[in-house]
């Protein structure tokens, strides 16, 4: 009979697990885009969930040993997780669908075997959360790791003779081996740092037995990923400063990552080996030579069990552990009750996974239908355009460009009304529209971003603007209009002090000018309304000429020119 209860226990929790995957197969083919996509670069994903089920297969003798009751407090830990993932689901939110499954991993074992197989089931699951994207999801934490690398790169370059100047994250050389070399996004580091730490995490779990050991050798990681990709791009420099321009940004660049990753990985089994042999000597030092840890047991609870402390196990015998507490005793007293529970768990759960499946297509909402005005009283006006060379990459004005087609001025390349790094970076359904107007003496170049179905289409302007060289500072909010606005002071040092103010809006009218409110309103659209709205962001830099004292909010004058080119600017505005 308890035989019977327990395979009917079993066979529940396949079933459970089956309708589990797939209600998340949506999360799984979204998965699938991103680790196949080259701006997210995480190629590496693939390998992670075979990761996890080889921890599982390995582990498959205690898990079986460590099977108890049904939880209820396991089945009550499901329901937050189903309602993140469900939230994910519906909003196009996939970092909320992920953390969602990774927490079922762990309350579905927990529900229908007990919290001793679910403690198992831990770290196979946070270890998927190495699948989670990146690209716009530690956008402040990459802006540090390309200036760190560009800022040393800009050091050593001068300290070694060359002629360079940094602005921002690019390294520009003029000369007989003149480059101009961004450290991008892509080249960040933070890609190779989070495969590094998946790998670590790994090579931890196997190598070190206990929970010190692996945290201390995981925590290693991250230094080694930053120090190898600052030296791979100090290296790419280099050799277009020394070689060609050419060939560091063609050959050098796409195979020099494996090169830095191979020296990380050996870096990362030396301080493996290091920490192995610190704690051997400290076990040494502190009487527990000889004593032998398994995975999982701490340094300390080895030396409790030498006879400092008491050990307060069950009695053994030649038979192994006697008493309540037996392993194979629990499973036997245990397998035959709760069986209810098991029962209630797959009849809950299961509908809860067809809806997630079932969640239908978004609708795709059409953007707000407007354009920068031609004219705005007492401004003169005048078309971008950018020039498509990646080493020239400077913008003209339309008016100086001649008719016929559209060749820049310095180096005959193609002219684009987005910049090359828009093009490479945004969603190919980003629309950007430009145009510079002057009132007085002042410049005030205004750009409407149009977003796509992709969240990734806008970013918050504190993201980009650091990379461009600027630094900001005394952010403040005000409204204008009717419309608010967040305006942030930008210095720099190729030009004078200005002030770059941005707002947004969607087809809906919400206004905002809250990069997190935004956010927040487009997960609740989606999620509750099953609708994409389609953002805009229309920034405005107000700037002055370079021999002047520059543009500043902190004087009065400034301060209304700006808020009375924004008042003139809003009517046009949705």
């Amino acid at each position: 009979m308890r035989q019977i209860l327990k395979s009917k226990r079993i066979v529940l929790f396949l079933a459970t697990v089956a309708f589990m995957l797939y209600g998340f197969g949506g999360m799984f083919m979204r998965l699938r885009n991103v680790f196949s996509d080259p701006i997210e670069d995480m190629s590496f994903g693939w390998l992670v969930p075979v990761f996890s089920l080889y921890v599982l297969w390995t582990s498959r003798r205690e898990i079986k040993e460590s099977v108890g009751k049904p939880s209820i407090l396991g089945l009550l830990a499901c329901l937050p997780c189903i309602a993140v993932a469900l939230v994910g689901t519906r909003g196009l939110q996939l970092r909320l669908e992920q953390a969602g499954f990774a927490g079922l991993c762990i309350a579905l074992p927990w529900a229908f075997f007990g919290w001793r197989t679910a403690k198992l089931c831990v770290f196979p699951a946070i270890y998927l959360l190495f699948t989670v994207p990146l690209a716009t999801f530690l956008d402040a934490v990459t802006i540090h790791l390309r200036l760190l690398a560009s800022g040393t790169a800009f050091a050593v370059l001068k300290g070694f003779g060359v002629e360079v100047v940094q602005h921002g994250t690019a390294i520009i050389a003029q000369g007989a081996h003149s480059f101009n070399i961004d450290v991008a996004e892509p080249c960040s580091g933070l890609r190779s740092l989070f495969a590094l730490m998946a790998l670590t995490a790994a090579y931890s779990w196997y190598t070190q037995p206990t929970w010190m050991r692996r945290i201390a050798l995981f925590a290693c990681a991250i230094p080694l990923a930053v120090l190898g990709n600052v030296v791979r791009i100090l290296t790419i420099c280099m050799c277009a400063a020394w070689g060609s321009a050419d060939f560091a940004m063609g050959f050098y660049h796409d195979y020099s990552g494996y090169v830095i990753f191979i020296v990380a990985i050996s870096l990362m089994v030396a301080c493996g080996e290091f920490i192995s042999r610190f704690a051997d000597s400290w076990n040494n030092s502190h009487g527990m030579k000889g004593v032998k840890l398994t995975k999982g047991e701490s340094e300390g609870s080895a030396f409790k069990n030498l006879g400092c402390v008491k050990n307060l196990g069950a009695p053994r015998d030649a038979d192994g552990p006697k008493g309540p507490f037996a392993a194979g005793q629990v499973a036997r007293t245990e397998s035959g009750s709760r069986i209810w529970l098991a029962f209630a768990a797959a009849f809950l759960l299961s509908p809860i996974f067809v809806f997630q499946a079932m969640t239908p297509v978004s609708m795709i909402m059409s953007p707000p239908e407007f354009e920068l005005p031609a004219k705005i009283a007492g401004c003169q006006t005048d078309g971008i355009l950018f020039c498509t060379d990646e080493q020239c990459a400077r913008w003209v004005l339309a008016s100086r460009v001649k008719d016929g087609p559209k060749k820049c001025p310095a180096c005959g390349s193609e002219l684009s009304s987005q910049s090359l790094g828009e093009r490479k970076v945004l969603p190919a359904d980003t629309k950007i529209v430009k145009r510079i107007y002057r009132m007085a003496d002042v410049q005030f170049l205004v750009s409407a971003v149009i977003g796509g179905v992709s969240k990734s289409s806008l970013h918050r302007p504190e993201v980009c603007m650091p990379a461009q060289g600027y630094v900001m500072s005394n952010p403040r909010s005000f409204e204008v209009a009717g419309r608010p606005f967040r305006a942030i002071h930008l210095s720099g040092a190729n030009s004078s002090p200005s002030v770059l103010a941005y707002t947004f809006f969607n087809q809906a009218g919400v206004r905002t000018a809250s990069h997190t409110q935004r956010i927040l309103v487009d997960t609740w659209d989606r999620s509750v309304y099953n609708r994409v709205d389609r953002w805009v962001m229309v920034t405005v830099n107000a700037s002055v000429p370079m021999d002047s004292a520059g543009f500043d909010l902190m004087h009065d004058a400034d301060r209304l020119q700006l808020e009375e080119f924004l008042a003139r600017l809003s009517e046009a505005l949705p």
